[in-house]
């Protein structure tokens, strides 16, 4: 049975990924900062489902924790199939009003935990021949106006990268673009305006995102944007000069 390892898996996009996969017969590794989120949805999958659900207790920005989660990636004895980069916030500030701790804690969540991360299962996996690495994106990597939206470009960017270094060790390489997403993500203060400001018809369900990743990891895709609207919006943004994007300030997750 194949063992996939899902950072941020105590809500949202990482728990509806859980269900899905337990639906299927996959084992798990679940890494967030909750403990009790985590042990509560471990013991519901575990009775509902009954695959083995293992649970790591990890904040992403501290190094340490940081670094028993990737040496659980690369064990050789347990080894993960799948590897579901997932964990992420915004804290809806520009840089001039946030601080330094503020923006490296996002920087180390959003960047350096994929990148080590996904090092850390493509070397496992391409020795063993086999696997797969899921990294959560954001339609907002089309737009040039946020730090958030950077980092997002980052992680599209390095998985594009991965994908072709990747090719002959039958390991591939996923980014998923979600737009806007019926989750937890925008209940923080300084995102939940976000929730009147776009219509209903805008917002995704975590369903829709979960499956159409998975589809796409099944069928090797290197990117997938879930949902055909989201799909039109990042080709036209592709295809705007970034002083348009800039200037997007409804777009924005102030």
């Amino acid at each position: 049975m194949a063992t996939v390892l899902i950072t941020g898996a105590s809500k949202g996009l990482g728990k509806e990924f859980a269900w899905e996969l337990a639906a299927g017969f996959h084992d798990l590794v679940l890494v967030a900062r909750s403990a009790d989120a985590l042990a509560e949805l471990a013991e519901d999958i575990r009775g509902v489902a009954g695959v083995d659900v293992e649970v790591l207790v990890a904040d992403l920005s501290n190094p340490d924790d940081l670094d028993s989660v990737a040496a659980r990636v690369a064990d050789p004895d347990r080894p993960v199939s799948l590897l579901i980069n997932n964990a992420g916030y915004g804290i809806g500030q520009d840089v001039i009003d946030s601080d330094w701790e503020t923006e490296k804690a996002v920087l180390d969540v959003l960047v350096t935990a994929p990148l080590r991360l996904s090092q850390a299962a493509a070397k496992a996996m391409a020795e063993r021949g086999h696997g797969a690495i899921l990294n959560v994106s954001s339609i907002a990597a089309h737009l040039a106006n946020t730090t958030y939206a950077a980092h997002k470009r980052w992680v599209l960017d390095f998985t594009e990268a991965l994908a072709t270094q990747l090719r002959g060790t039958n390991v591939t390489a996923t980014a998923v673009l979600p737009g806007l997403v019926k989750t937890e993500f925008h209940s923080h203060p300084t995102l939940e305006h976000m929730r009147d400001e776009f219509p209903d018809a805008t917002w995704l369900t975590a369903e829709q995102v979960v499956s159409s990743a998975l589809a796409a990891v099944r069928r090797g895709d290197v990117v997938v944007t879930p949902s055909a609207k989201y799909a039109i919006a990042g080709v036209i943004m592709r295809m705007l000069p970034s002083a348009v994007t800039r200037r997007m300030n409804s777009m924005r997750s102030r």
